[in-house]
C-alpha cells in the first residue's frame, strides 16, 4: 500500500508548470493568484480569458494540495445542508447557494469537454443515506428543501450499495473525475492563453500598497499585482482573520480494488461515523474510493487507528482484494455552513475563497466563477450570500465564541506547562513526539535511517502547542490547522514561517 493520494500517484504534473528553485526576477501582472488548486486554476483560466494578465503562484505543485487529496466528487449534493440553509438564511439565499452549486457542476463538465481533458469525468447519482429509521425524516426534509430550491433531489430506499438503507436523498447527473488530471488540463489551457504558472514560491507576505497595488513577497522574488486572489486552503498569516472564523478538519481516504464490481453511485452516510464512497475507474469496474473518520486537526492522538478503522469498515462491507493507496486531507468549516468568497474586511485589492467544508471541487469552482466576475467588474447574483466580510447569524457568532474560547484554552494550557516528554534516547526510528533535549521540551522525529530531527513544539503562527501525527509524520496545530513536516517546513497554513529550531526566535508577531 502506497502512502500517498491516488490522484497524485496516477497523474503527471502539468507540462506547462515552471518550477522555481532559486530567486527569479520580480514579476508584475494584473492578477496574481495564490494557490494552484481547483479555485486558483479555475479563477486564473477564467480571468485570463477575459483579457487580464494572470500569474499563478503555487507553493508546491499544481493540484498537490487539498484538491489532489480530495474524494474527486463534483456534486451539489453536500450531505444534509439545504434544509438547514433554508432555516438559517431564508429560502432566497438558500436558492442562490443551490444555483451556484449547480453552476459549479456544469462549469466543470463544460471545461472538461471544451478543453478535451482526459480525466475520467463520469456522470452518476450522488446519494446521502441513513440506515437509521429515526433519521428518515431528516432525509425527507432535505429532499423537499433541495427540490424547492431547484435541485434534482428525490427520496429513495433503493441503492446499489451492498447494504439496505432506510432512506436516501439522491441527486442525479452529478460528476466524479480524476482531479489532478483535470487540473493539469486547466493549467495547460491557462498557459496556452498567455498565463504564467510558477511552482515553488511560497508566499511570505501580502501587502497592499499606497499606489493601490499589492506586493507579494516569496523566497523566489517579489510579485506586484493590481489584484490578488488568495486561493490557498486558508489565507496565510492573519489575513482577514479567517484562521479565527473557521475550524480545520482532517479525514482519511483509501483506494480499494474489490473482487466484484463497485457501486456506480457516489454515496455518503449521514450516520456516525460517516462513510463516503465513489467509483475509482483506473483499475476498471472493481475500483472504489472510501473516505471517512473526520476529526478536527491535531485532536486525534492515534491517527493510525483512523486508517485501521476505515480499512476494517471497507473489508467488512465489501469483498476487498487489495488496498493500493491511503491518504488524508484537510479542509475548513465555517460556522454558518457557507464558504467565504470575495473581499476580506478592509481589503479592496485582495480577494479570498475559503471554508469549503470538504465540497470544494464543486463549491470551489462556483467560487472561481464569482471571483472571475469580481476581477472583471461584472455583477454576480451569488456573491452576497458568500460575502467574505460577513459576521454571520446569531448561531454563527455563538459558534465562533465557543471555538475561539477552545483555542484560547489550548494556547494557555500549552504555555502554562509543557506536557510530559520522554528522553530523546527512547525515540526509535520512524517515531516522533515530544522529547526532552538537554532539559527543554521539543518536537522530535527519528527518521528510518536513525537521524534525529528536532523543532520547536509551538506553532510559528501564534504559538499554540503542536501535536505529533504519526500516520502522516507531521506536526499539527489544533488551534488553526497549520501543519509542518518533521524538519519544520510548512505543509499547511495559516502559518507562513517554518518551525524554529530549538533555541531560536519565537512565533510570528500578532
Amino acid at each position: 500500500m502506497e502512502r500517498t493520494s491516488v490522484w497524485l500517484a496516477t497523474a503527471e504534473r502539468p507540462r506547462s508548470a515552471t518550477p522555481e528553485t532559486g530567486r527569479k526576477a520580480d514579476l508584475a501582472v494584473d492578477v496574481a493568484v495564490v494557490g494552484g488548486g481547483i479555485v486558483g486554476m479555475t479563477t486564473a483560466l477564467l480571468a485570463q480569458r477575459r483579457g487580464l494578465q494572470v500569474a499563478v503562484l503555487e507553493a508546491a505543485t499544481v493540484g498537490g494540495g487539498t484538491t489532489g487529496y480530495s474524494t474527486g466528487k463534483v456534486t451539489a449534493q453536500h450531505g444534509l445542508i439545504y434544509a438547514e440553509l433554508v432555516e438559517r438564511h431564508g429560502e432566497d439565499d438558500a436558492r442562490l447557494y443551490a444555483s451556484a452549486m449547480r453552476a459549479g457542476v456544469e462549469q466543470v463538465a463544460d471545461l472538461a469537454t471544451e478543453l478535451e481533458i482526459s480525466c475520467d469525468l463520469t456522470r452518476a447519482p450522488a446519494l446521502a443515506y441513513t440506515r437509521q429509521p429515526d433519521q428518515r425524516s431528516r432525509i425527507e426534509d432535505e429532499a423537499s428543501a433541495a427540490a424547492r430550491l431547484g435541485l434534482p433531489a428525490r427520496v429513495t430506499d433503493r441503492t446499489d450499495l451492498p447494504f439496505d438503507v432506510e432512506a436516501a436523498v439522491a441527486f442525479d447527473d452529478q460528476i466524479h473525475f480524476h482531479p489532478r488530471r483535470y487540473l493539469a488540463g486547466l493549467a495547460d489551457a491557462f498557459t496556452a492563453a498567455g498565463g504564467q504558472l510558477r511552482e515553488g514560491p511560497r508566499i511570505i507576505d501580502i501587502d497592499e500598497q499606497s499606489d493601490r497595488t499589492v506586493q507579494l513577497t516569496t523566497h523566489a522574488g517579489t510579485v506586484v499585482a493590481d489584484k490578488v486572489v488568495v486561493a490557498s486552503l486558508l489565507p496565510p498569516g492573519l489575513l482577514g482573520g479567517y484562521f479565527a472564523r473557521t475550524r480545520p478538519s482532517r479525514s482519511y481516504g483509501l483506494a480499494v480494488r474489490l473482487r466484484h464490481p463497485a457501486p456506480t453511485s457516489m454515496a455518503i452516510g449521514i450516520d456516525s461515523p460517516s462513510r463516503s464512497t465513489r467509483p475509482w475507474l483506473d483499475p476498471g469496474p472493481n475500483g472504489l474510493i472510501v473516505v471517512g473518520n473526520g476529526h478536527e486537526t491535531g485532536a486525534e492522538p492515534d491517527t493510525e487507528a483512523m486508517y485501521a478503522d476505515l480499512e476494517s469498515w471497507a473489508r467488512t462491507t465489501f469483498d476487498v482484494e487489495a488496498i493500493d493507496y491511503r491518504w488524508s486531507s484537510q479542509d475548513y468549516f465555517t460556522p454558518d455552513r457557507l464558504p467565504y468568497v470575495g473581499h476580506p474586511p478592509t481589503s479592496e485589492m485582495i480577494l479570498v475563497a475559503t471554508g469549503f467544508q470538504k465540497w470544494g471541487l464543486n463549491s470551489g469552482t462556483a467560487a472561481a466563477m464569482m471571483l472571475a466576475d469580481l476581477l472583471a467588474g461584472t455583477d454576480n447574483p451569488w456573491l452576497p450570500v458568500f460575502d467574505a466580510s460577513r459576521i454571520g447569524d446569531v448561531r454563527s457568532v455563538g459558534r465562533l465564541i465557543k471555538d475561539n474560547l477552545k483555542v484560547g484554552e489550548e494556547l494557555v494550557a500549552g504555555r502554562r506547562q509543557d506536557p510530559e516528554a520522554r528522553p530523546v534516547s527512547e525515540l526509535q526510528p520512524g517515531q516522533g513526539g515530544l522529547v526532552d533535549l538537554d532539559g527543554d521540551t521539543v518536537g522530535g522525529y527519528r527518521d528510518p535511517a536513525g537521524a534525529l530531527h528536532t523543532v520547536s513544539a509551538r506553532c510559528s503562527h501564534l504559538g499554540c502547542p503542536l501535536h505529533w501525527n504519526q500516520a502522516e509524520t507531521s506536526w499539527d496545530c489544533t488551534c488553526h490547522g497549520s501543519r509542518f513536516s518533521p524538519d519544520g517546513s510548512v505543509l499547511d497554513g495559516p502559518a507562513v514561517r517554518p518551525l524554529d529550531q530549538p533555541g531560536t526566535h519565537g512565533p510570528d508577531p500578532a
